[in-house]
């Protein structure tokens, strides 16, 4: 393992081009960067991002790279092709990193995009990819178990689960994720309320959850960025005496505060989460989390100790589980975050993967990747 006794490394983080950071347009993955960024920071590592243009993450440096944004890979078919926009913010942002890279000893890829896959070859920077969803489109598979196979240990996933999505599982590095848990308060005693958080697009599945309040009559509190208008549009026609309302946006500081007063959140999605911050955020609070046993969640929730696995898509199973939430202890959710979740233990995966990374490098011959 490297750790900053041994070395301090210089790492160039580059983030998805969907988005600027701090618009929540990249979703789960900006708060994982700055997660990143933090515990990389923490333990003496010299880190920069490259983002597009708008892009805040905290205190952290950030060069803002110009373009058009790149399209999100969610919804759009197995047989998808691989497009760039015109004066791609993606390939600006990796024309960047080809410029500075011999100032790197790393470069972490955290665009679900071909093009850094495609790259990988013609750097001789070493590239970690850490991968944020599961199979959506045979272009993708290919390039990356293309990249899994000539680049052994470079492919990082969030969970198990989405890993075993692809057909070269074997060859991903399971980092989880981590958290700064000092930004989340416990909350013991919570109002007769339901949480949800996420992107409001299809495959997040909130209608399922709204249907849950209409039945219960508990109110639903909304909180994630509007994505698809005419989604959301739809959900409230569908179910007009539904006792909801959307919270909008919020920074992590307003989010834990709102959402530790919750009784429990409904994690719905329609597709395999990756890994699913919201599960670990809410944890923190002492919020049980109640969530169809898919994807990452499923790797994460406690069934019946900090909270209840259902069966996909069935809402009457999420009915009876909000039911048996006073058999959950709220402090048993937060230790489970403090035990697996943390920022430490986060880094001391990154640590151990870039140290191998960089060890392997070194046996190449000639020196290069």
């Amino acid at each position: 393992m490297v750790t900053q006794s041994e070395k301090r490394l210089k790492i160039l983080l580059i983030s998805t081009s969907v988005g600027p950071l701090g618009s929540g347009i990249g979703g789960g993955v900006e708060l994982t960067l700055h997660n990143i960024a933090k515990t990389l920071t923490q333990r003496n590592h010299e880190i920069r991002i490259v983002a597009p243009g708008g892009s805040v993450c905290g205190s952290f440096p950030v060069v803002e790279i110009s373009g058009e944004l790149q399209f999100t890979a969610q919804g759009e078919g197995r047989d998808a092709l691989i497009a760039l926009p015109k004066n791609s913010v993606l390939a600006n942002m990796w024309d960047y990193a080809r410029q500075v890279q011999d100032r790197y000893d790393v470069l972490v890829n955290f665009a679900y995009d071909w093009l850094p896959f495609y790259l990988t070859p013609f750097f001789p920077c070493p590239i970690a990819h850490l991968v944020s969803m599961g199979s959506l489109t045979d272009a993708m598979d290919q390039i990356i178990g293309q990249m899994a196979a000539q680049f052994p240990g470079t492919i990082g996933v969030h969970s198990r689960t989405q890993a075993e999505t692809f057909s070269f599982a074997d060859h991903c590095r399971v980092i989880g994720n981590g958290f700064d848990l000092s930004l989340y308060q416990f909350c013991p005693e919570p109002e007769n309320v339901l949480g949800w958080v996420g992107r409001i697009a299809p495959e997040k599945g909130l209608e399922d959850a709204v249907a849950v309040a209409q039945e219960t009559g508990i109110p639903l509190k909304i909180w994630g960025i509007l994505q698809e208008v005419a989604y959301w549009h739809d959900i409230c026609d569908q179910f007009p005496d539904a006792p909801v309302s959307y919270e909008g946006f919020l920074p992590t500081a307003e989010l834990q505060h709102a959402l530790g007063k919750c009784r429990a959140l409904l994690m719905t999605p329609r597709w395999v989460e990756a890994f699913g911050n919201v599960v670990i955020e809410s944890l923190a609070c002492g919020v049980p989390v109640i969530a169809y046993r898919r994807g990452g969640p499923a790797e994460i929730i406690q069934d019946g100790k900090t909270g209840w696995l259902v069966e996909p898509d069935h809402i009457a199973g999420l009915v009876t589980a909000i039911a048996q939430l006073d058999q959950i202890d709220r402090h048993t959710c937060r230790q489970q975050v403090e035990l697996d979740y943390s920022l430490e233990a986060l880094g001391d995966r990154l640590e151990q993967w870039f140290g191998e990374l960089l060890a392997g490098r070194e046996l190449v011959i000639g020196g290069r990747w």
